[in-house]
């Protein structure tokens, strides 16, 4: 949907509020994602650490009736002899030989994905699906909770720094660099720092 403003002024203030987040944009963008989400053949959920898939399948299904394929970088669910309900190519590596499946009541593959990189948000499950925003989540606080405190201030930190990267801002180690750089020069205001290069 195109909004287009009823008065200049209007035109002129939402042009100078580029730079701000629309939350009607955000809302959207928000909508647009949960309905991409909704129309997968699977649910997924994730922690820094690993991916968990619940994958519907007919009822009755029986462990001898699928087809479950679980590689470093590959996945594929399905029914023996039909069309895989899933299967492509994962956005990063999974220590497949800590992956496991299950089938539930006869009617989900539950599958659990262990990260290789546990310091990363995944955007999505196969390459080919459509990706989520993920700037946007927020991690279980009981689960950073668990961390100590050296790892959960690191966590932390490379999250900030992920998100500041994503919206073209300086990360907490290039900021640090700028603010000690922005102190020397209010201390020597007689040196030229016009060439200083952040490195």
């Amino acid at each position: 949907m195109i909004h287009i403003p009823s008065t200049p002024a209007q035109a002129s203030q939402s042009m100078s509020d580029t730079n701000q987040p629309d939350p009607a944009a955000e809302k959207a963008a928000r909508e647009k994602e949960a309905a991409e989400q909704a129309a997968l053949p699977y649910t997924w959920r994730q922690t820094i650490a690993d991916v968990d898939l619940s994958v519907p399948v007919p009822p009755g299904t029986r462990g001898r009736d699928l087809d479950v394929v679980i590689g470093s970088k590959k996945l594929k669910v399905g029914l023996k002899g039909k069309d895989p309900i899933m299967e492509g190519d994962l956005p990063k590596n999974v220590r497949a030989d800590e992956c496991t499946w299950s089938l539930e009541d006869q009617k989900s593959v539950e599958i659990h994905l262990e990260k290789v990189n546990q310091m990363e948000w995944w955007a999505h499950v196969l390459t080919h699906h459509p990706k989520i925003d993920t700037s946007k989540i927020n991690p279980e606080n009981s689960k950073l909770s668990d961390l100590d405190g050296e790892t959960r201030a690191m966590v932390e930190k490379m999250m900030w720094d992920q998100r500041q990267k994503e919206m073209g801002k300086p990360t907490s180690d290039e900021q640090k660099k700028m603010d000690l750089l922005k102190k020397f020069q209010d201390q020597h205001p007689e040196m030229d720092f016009s060439n200083a290069k952040i490195g």
